[in-house]
């Protein structure tokens, strides 16, 4: 698995949909770097993935790939094909496609590698877990396939703290190939990548750093083009008001009027060579500022969570969650963190649709309106267009839906398509549109930076920070979960314990 002779890239790229182009002017060539692709949602990086690796055709521009190249490629969603095969079955195509067909003996090497048990391994492969789904797909494609560069489209997707632990080992330890990695979790990014590449309007922005030293270049960059376009700005205003005079005064004397032709001249020049400063696309990503009166919004009492089969998962003496407190449930998986947030949602349910029982386990503030955020996002109707789902709001016009579309920054042309060709963070970032409003004041959410892109998560962070509400979630984003919790509990050998950090929590689970 070498990549040393191989070349991948795109010449002036663009590419379109019925409704417009979705990327232009891109151009760039990977070289021996793990470099990560970065970009807002439904700025075409999946779709960009895509024309590199063959799948979809370019309508512009052209793709630089060697002949002999040989692309490893682990999409987003898994392939629908692989829902009616054994775990075997999907890994003995990849040696296929790698050449090495009839060499099973290489798979027990890598299922011994990634440390999946013998029973899983001579499984389904549908029945296997999220986490582990995406693992066997990365192992495929970076081993199995022997590729020359390795192009992986959100691989941390469904990982837990440990799997995702293990991912970065294998691409920074034992994969030794050129990557090309899209992904919206930044401390995995710092971690695993040295070069960044930027997806945006004006095209492909390449630095050759980890993200956040990027992300910082980059904004400097972008700041120091707007002030010199604002100088220039001003030096094109000042000389149209010298033609202005000139040509008041060349009514009397002609030596104004050549005067006047030759700044003329100059503003033209100057317009020619203008700094094209690059204007992100304004979408704000808010929440609704509802505040609890009383200061406690949650109380729980001597209950136990179970899981769906009645097993015993972990026990609450006491919480209290006061309003406007931000609480990250940590535990490894399986320990019941998604179970619980179903447990409040429930309960919530029943104590809306009944009197309040002061003496009950789990207790909401009368006055909470919760909203719940689920990350497989199965309550979004696909087959409605967004102006339907957003004006099925109660006291939501069809017009004031409008409105908050355009500003979260769908484009208007695209405002009564379906849901269905959105791209999967545009999808989270409507239903983040939708929950606000329904004007809560407590938040459930689980997994939610899942498929928001890196303004997302920051619009989100900023978004819990600034609004006056409670908030419950569960997130295997190290740096959202540091960033945007006021308070950590963990769920530790069967109890849930406040803790200071989540630092010895997520060490423990990379180790």
């Amino acid at each position: 698995m070498s990549g040393k002779w191989s070349v991948l890239g795109v010449e002036n790229a663009g590419f379109a949909y019925q409704k417009g182009f979705v990327f232009r002017h891109v151009s760039f060539l990977l070289d021996d770097a793990r470099t990560a692709l970065v970009g807002e949602n439904g700025v075409g990086k999946s779709t960009l993935l895509k024309c590199l690796t063959g799948e979809l055709e370019l309508d512009e521009g052209r793709l630089v790939r060697s002949r002999s190249t040989k692309v490893g490629y682990v999409p987003q969603e898994v392939p629908a094909a692989y829902a009616s095969l054994g775990v075997r079955e999907v890994m003995a195509q990849a040696l296929k496609r790698g050449g090495a067909e009839g060499e099973d003996w290489r798979i027990d090497v890598m299922l011994e590698e990634i440390g999946m048990a013998p029973a899983a391994a001579d499984g389904a492969y549908a029945v296997l877990s999220g986490g582990w789904r995406r693992l066997v797909l990365v192992a495929c494609a970076a081993i199995l396939e022997n590729p020359d560069i390795l192009v992986l489209d959100e691989p941390t997707n469904h990982l837990d703290l440990g799997n995702i632990a293990t991912l970065e080992r294998w691409l920074t330890e034992v994969i030794k190939l050129p990557m090309l990695i899209v992904s919206h979790d930044r401390e995995f990014l710092n971690r695993v990548t040295s070069r960044t590449l930027f997806l945006r309007s004006d095209g492909a922005h390449s630095f050759r750093a980890p993200f956040s030293a990027a992300r910082q270049a980059l904004l400097e960059r972008d700041a120091a083009e707007a002030r010199r376009r604002a100088l220039e700005e001003k030096e094109i205003r000042r000389l149209e008001q010298v033609c202005a005079r000139y040509k008041v005064w060349a009514q009397k004397n002609d030596v104004f009027d050549k005067k006047r032709k030759i700044v003329e001249r100059r503003i033209e020049r100057l317009e020619d060579a203008r700094t094209q400063a690059y204007v992100a696309r304004e979408r704000r990503l808010e929440l609704a500022d509802g505040d609890i009166d009383a200061k406690v919004a949650l109380r729980i009492d001597d209950y136990a969570v179970a899981a769906p089969d009645g097993r015993k998962l972990f026990q609450i003496e006491r919480l209290v969650v006061r309003a406007g407190e931000r609480v990250a449930l940590l535990g490894v998986n399986g320990a019941g963190k998604s179970t619980l947030l179903g447990v409040l949602a429930r309960a919530f349910a029943a104590q809306a649709g009944s009197h309040y029982d002061g003496k009950a386990k789990v207790r909401f503030n009368p006055a909470s309106r919760l909203a719940v955020f689920d990350q497989a996002m199965s309550d979004l109707p696909l087959d409605a267009s967004l102006i339907e789902y957003m004006a099925a709001v109660d006291g939501v016009a069809e017009r004031e839906a409008i409105q908050g579309l355009v500003k979260a920054g769908f484009a208007f042309k695209r405002l009564e398509m379906p849901i269905a060709l959105l791209s999967v963070g545009e999808r989270a970032r409507l239903m983040f549109l939708r929950l606000k409003s329904e004007r809560p004041n407590f938040y459930l959410l689980d997994e939610p930076t899942n498929h928001l892109d890196i303004e997302g998560q920051e619009a989100l962070e900023s978004q819990l920070e600034e609004a006056d509400v409670s908030c419950i979630f569960v997130s295997h984003d190290r740096y959202f979960t540091r960033a945007a919790a006021t308070r950590f509990l963990e769920i530790r050998r069967g109890r849930l314990v406040d803790v200071d950090d989540p630092d010895d929590f997520f060490a423990a689970q990379a180790a």
